[in-house]
Parts: structure tokens; sequence; C-alpha cells
């Protein structure tokens, strides 16, 4: 812990001199510069609350003890009781400031990008798709996150062969990046008049949306074709060319984008997936290089591992990473999956610091 609380006392002198700079003249006419700063002093400010917490309970705790050789008895006992859950506090105290000062996934604040696609099991595939894209829907409802689909491919039964759709809010990509892989569902279709347990699988890939700054695309590696967007069945739903597909060239990456009526609208998306694909594939293989990487993944980390089984006769949900099993399905369909979620985030935390032991 000495070694912590010298690096501690670095972040505390480094949290005075940002707020220092933030109230110089000189920044408030730097606009870009003073949101850089103010950020950098708010993450800290979190690391330097948690640390008062502790040098608090630690002072606290040296008290008791003190008291622990007391000639009253009953002083004695009560400083014992006092010690012992100051100890576990103190405890519980270190492990979240060394989470706090775990290395920062440099992709956790950004916002995120959710592709959904239907795998086997046909229309009930397509539908449960639907399914995962209103449950993550309510779920960003819930944490005040904007939900904004860029690209749909619906099928004549109200599911999805394919969505694409953008999640905006703060740090999205730390809280949603677990949910990448292969979603198993089990139910009786509405179809099924024998009422046969049908499975069926959906991947999602959850990918960090990438800035311009982040992923340099050049102009003559890309191919745009425009066309007529379709609706289900093939049907044309609009009279103009205003559907847009990028070939992007050295990667062999396509996307495609017909949801707006405007041309350029579709090609902004377009790009915008594009972008965040490319982002993707930089971070796949950068992760494939560093094998400490893989050690504190949750998974294997395939995109098409299976993770999660939905269970609707037993109204159980599975997520086969952690062993975690929660029988309230119908809850967890509505958006409630905070549990899940955070479940994941505590074990990619606690993994990542048995990497850095």
């Amino acid at each position: 812990m000495m070694e912590l609380e010298s690096h501690l006392k670095d972040i505390e002198s480094e949290y005075e001199e940002l707020s220092r700079k933030l109230g110089s003249p000189e920044l408030a006419s730097n606009p870009r510069l003073m949101k850089d700063v103010a950020k950098k002093h708010s993450e800290l400010g979190k690391i330097i609350h948690a640390y008062e917490q502790y040098k608090d309970m630690k002072k606290k705790l040296g008290e008791a003890r003190h008291l622990l050789g007391d000639s009253d008895p009953e002083m004695s006992s009560l400083a014992q009781a006092e010690a012992e859950s100051l100890e576990n506090d103190l405890e519980e105290s270190e492990k979240n400031l060394q989470f706090l000062l775990l290395p920062k996934d440099p992709n956790d604040d950004k916002n995120i990008l959710i592709e959904i696609r239907a795998g086997t099991g046909g229309d009930e595939a397509a539908l449960f798709a639907a399914d995962l894209f209103r449950m993550y829907g309510r779920y960003g409802e819930k944490q005040g996150w904007k939900t904004e689909v860029i690209s749909s491919h619906p099928t004549a039964i109200g599911g999805f062969k394919e969505i694409i759709f953008s999640i905006e809010g703060d740090a999205v990509y730390s809280q949603m990046k677990f949910e990448s892989g292969t979603h198993r569902v089990q139910r009786v279709p509405e179809t099924e008049a024998s009422g046969r347990i049908h499975t069926s699988a959906v991947t999602v890939a959850v990918l960090p949306e990438a800035e311009e700054v982040d992923v340099e695309i050049e102009p003559e590696d890309l191919r745009i074709d425009v066309f007529r967007s379709t609706g289900p069945g093939g049907q044309s739903v609009n009279t103009t060319d205003s559907a847009v597909r990028i070939t992007h060239y050295p990667s062999g990456l396509v996307v495609s984008c017909q949801d707006e009526k405007s041309q350029h609208k579709n090609k902004a998306k377009a790009l915008k997936v594009l972008r965040s694909r490319l982002l993707d594939m930089e971070i796949q293989k950068q992760e494939n290089a560093i094998s400490s990487t893989r050690r504190q993944q949750i998974g294997s980390g395939d995109r098409s591992e299976r993770i999660r089984t939905y269970n609707f006769p037993q109204n159980r949900m599975t997520d086969h990473r952690i062993g975690l099993t929660l029988y309230k399905l119908d809850m967890i369909m509505e958006g409630e999956i905070n549990e899940v979620i955070q479940s994941l985030v505590l074990e990619g935390r606690m993994r990542k610091l048995k990497s850095l032991k």
C-alpha cells in the first residue's frame, strides 16, 4: 500500500495544479484546452474523493486500536468491534482505489454503434433481433442515453435481419462492450402450433464510435454507389436513388445505408459505420497481439462465442462467461439489464487487476 499511497500523493499534486489552471484567465480564452483540463480534473476528483475517505478510515482505525488496551473493559470491547468493522471498510476502500487507478481503456468514454444480426432460426431469429434492439433501447432510456437507428433491414413480420444503431451518453462503451457475441434464445414461436421450443441465435457487435481523427480514410480508397432503397420483400420504398453503398478497398468492408430519404444523410451514416468498423478491426488486431489482454477478457473474446442464453419457458437468462443465472427474463427484456451489465463490468475490472499483479 506504501507504493499506492506514494502514487496517490502525486495525483493529489496533479489535481491541485489542475485546480489552479481552471481558475486562470489564460485557460478561459481557450475553450478546447479548458474542456480537456476540466475533464482530467473531474476524473482525478473521483480518485481524490476516494483517497480522502480512505485516509479518514485509516485515521479512525488508528484511534480505535489505541483504545484496545483501555482499562475499561467495555470501552476496550467497543474499540475492538469498531476496529474490526473499520478494517473491513478499509480493505474495500483500498480495492476501490486500485480499481480507480487501473489503466483505462482508451475507448471507454466513447459512444457506440451496436450491430445486431439474425443468425440461425430464420424469422424467429429476426424477431429476437428486434427484441434485443428494444431491450437495449429501453436500458439506454433508463440511463439517459440517446439511441438512433443508423441502418436496418426489417422483415415483413416485424423482425430485423440486421439493425445498426448508435447510443450516445456518458462512457457508454465502458458499460456495453461486453455485449458482443452470440445471444441464443429458446422459446415457442407464435407460429408453432405444437408448442415445440425452438432455438435461435442472434449476433451482437458493440463498436466504439470512431471520430475522423481516430481513423483516416483516403477518398481514393472508397467506391460509393447509390441505389433505390427497398423494404421487406424487396419492394421499392423510395422513388429516388437515396440509398448509399460504400466499399472500402483496403479492408474489403462494405457498408450500406438506406433508412434516410436524403442521400447525403445516408452517406454520412454509412461513413460513421465504416469508421467504427475500421477502428474495431484495429482494436481486435491489437488484442490478438497482446497475450495479457486475452487473459483479462471475459470469455474468449471471439465474436462468434455464445455468451448468453435467454430461455423463455423458464423465464431464465444465463450469461455463460461469468456463470450468472437470473430468473427474471421478462424484466430483462424490458430493459432491466443493469445487474447483468454491472456484474460483467466488475468481473472485467477484477481480471484486469489480477493481470497487473
